[in-house]
């Protein structure tokens, strides 16, 4: 018999998965005020204090969850942050030349669906209580 060593195998603490069930709800929060406004979906996403407030608890409780299937939401939700921060740089720094204006507002609008996309996997992933796969 072979068993799987990625799963984590103990359960969460109780109020752990209201926590984790929480933060997607701050960055889903920040995405709808980045579809709904003027502000830009990745834009939005990065800079806005829903989404600083759910990587800060993120930073805050993963020791929590060190363990259980929760950590690698945690994990997924960090990295989803700094890889769209990553990808606003980016952005940023193609704006900055004429030439690149097209192509920026290009990758603004691929990261802002990517955000998205990612924000969404996780949560219904939660919803079924399994674990995020990198």
């Amino acid at each position: 018999m072979s068993y799987n060593t990625a799963t984590p195998v103990t359960a969460p603490p109780s109020g752990l998965v209201t926590v984790t069930h929480c933060v997607y709800a701050l960055h889903s929060l920040s995405l709808l005020i980045g579809v709904t406004t003027a502000a830009t979906i990745i834009g939005a996403f990065v800079f806005g204090v829903p989404s600083i407030i759910a990587v800060v608890i993120n930073y805050v409780k993963r020791g929590e969850a060190r363990g259980s299937y929760l950590e690698s939401h945690f994990r997924w939700q960090i990295r989803t942050f700094w890889f769209a921060l990553l990808w606003c740089v980016i952005g940023g720094m193609l704006f900055i030349t004429i030439v690149g204006i097209p192509l920026a507002l290009a990758v603004f609008f691929a990261a802002g669906l990517w955000a998205i996309y990612r924000i969404t996997r996780g949560w219904l992933a939660l919803r079924d209580r399994k674990p995020m796969y990198q």
